[in-house]
């Protein structure tokens, strides 16, 4: 009773419609962020009796205890103390980077806070310009700082952790736990992010390709490549905005979690806000401040973390940022696809992955034009590679509308491959002596166990 009164409290706009609040904006990243929230005990503090106070303590709960990564809070600060006090560079970067983890689900919580209010409409565009905006920011403070190959391997292994890693480990653990059913999954909204992948791609291929194989001067095929690059994001831009209009208007069925007909009790489901629009507006101007002070961590010193892990700065942005930086909304597709729920375990993976390819690598490019700095489309030849391999694969698994474990244990390994491959690439010597050592050891014991080669 206490704490319905409580919520009374917090409908700062006046009364919202059910109709409304039931259908604002259940998109498949909301539900998958849902799954991380616990339902907070209002009793204790609804008996505070200044309300003022009372209603920043119920706030203050249902913002940063109302996750179950409320935990992982506590590296924020520690992050902080850890850069003033002049602590080991690594120890900034690894604490940064546990604290981006409950600050994005936070992020993406207070999102659909404001979309109680707004509606729908303005809910799915809050939704498509916050649901990354980790990688945005962490984009935005590496192009500051000119490292635009840190920035590239960062968004690049967004795409791929969604593409391999989330989805290969939804579908892996939804096969196996239902591993007596069929699951099936919904092939319109697969099929929409596959051409909008493969349209990236494109973009991506032809200035490597153009490079490549320009009969002109090294200095004439820099500026064509790069001219061809802002004219491909300036498309790929242009599809976005389709692609929104897609979603959120003409075909918006389409994109709409499916909750099915049993509630879980573990996931947060509520009907009515939690918090009123001012103070989620607040709260969300506080996070994406606190995001865009660890991201700046984390670009500062990830060359410092390089050298003391003995890891390539491009493994670490292309393996460690997405995994860590984006752990909340993976966990919550792989628990819904325990649930076998897999149109929002795809809804979360393909749409995060078609969300950075096609818009926050394309801003980026166009940032970088505005400031001066000289940043192109194409990747590498090995990286724009593995892009290609990794949304060739994925659309292959997809294609028949069905799924079991195979598939998804596949595109983990896929994956692993991929990581390896960097881990390797441009890795410093000390590393690559002791993954020598590790393999002359590994041969030595299969030797002594197997006994000398018999001779006939």
């Amino acid at each position: 009773m206490a704490s319905s009164e409580a919520s009374t409290e917090l409908l700062e706009n006046g009364s919202i419609k059910k109709e409304m609040t039931r259908h604002g904006g259940r998109t498949a990243h909301n539900m998958s962020s849902s799954s991380l929230r616990k339902k907070s005990d209002l009793s204790l503090v609804s008996k505070v009796r200044v309300g003022f106070l009372r209603k920043f303590l119920v706030n203050l709960q249902e913002v940063l205890l109302g996750t179950k990564l409320s935990v992982l809070f506590l590296a924020v600060p520690l992050a902080i103390v850890a850069e003033y006090c002049s602590f080991g560079r690594a120890w900034v970067f690894g604490l940064s980077l546990l604290g981006l983890a409950p600050l994005a689900e936070r992020i993406s919580f207070l999102t659909e806070q404001i979309a109680f209010y707004t509606g729908p409409t303005v809910g799915g565009l809050l939704n498509a310009t916050c649901g990354n905006a980790t990688e945005l920011i962490i984009a935005i403070f590496a192009l500051i700082q000119h490292k635009v190959d840190v920035l590239k391997c960062s968004l690049l292994g967004s795409v791929l952790s969604n593409l391999l890693l989330v989805l290969g480990s939804s579908l892996f653990c939804g096969g196996i736990v239902n591993i007596s059913k069929q699951q099936k999954f919904d092939r319109k909204q697969a099929d929409v992010n596959s051409l909008l992948l493969f349209l990236g791609l494109s973009c991506h291929v032809l200035p490597l390709m153009f490079k490549l194989t320009g009969n002109t001067s090294a200095e004439a095929t820099e500026s064509a490549t790069l001219a061809l690059s802002r004219a491909s994001c300036i498309i790929m831009l242009i599809a976005y905005i389709a692609y929104l209009v897609f979603q959120l208007w003409t075909h918006r069925q389409l994109f709409e979690a499916k909750d099915g007909e049993e509630e879980d009790d573990d996931v947060v489901t509520d009907e009515t806000p939690a918090v009123g629009f001012w103070s989620a507006f607040v709260w969300l101007v506080v996070m994406t401040a606190l995001v865009a002070l660890l991201s700046e961590y984390v670009v500062a010193t990830i060359e410092a973390a390089s050298d003391s892990w003995g890891l390539s700065v491009s493994f670490i942005s292309l393996i460690l940022l997405p995994i860590v930086g984006n752990a909340a909304e993976h966990a919550g597709a792989i628990i819904f696809a325990f649930k076998n729920k897999l149109d929002i375990s795809l809804g979360v993976a393909l749409g995060s992955a078609t969300q950075i390819s096609m818009f926050v690598v394309p801003l980026t490019v166009i940032a970088s034009w505005i400031m001066g700095i000289r940043m192109e489309l194409g990747f590498n030849l090995l990286e724009t590679s593995a892009l290609a391999l990794s949304i060739l694969v994925t659309t292959i698994t997809l294609q028949d509308g069905t799924s079991h474990y195979m598939k998804g244990l596949v595109l983990v390994l896929c994956y692993l491959v991929i990581g390896a491959c960097f881990f390797v690439f441009r890795a410093p010597i000390r590393t690559v002596m002791l993954l020598k050592l590790l393999w002359s050891d590994v041969l030595t014991l299969l030797m002594n166990i197997l006994g000398p080669p018999r001779l006939p």
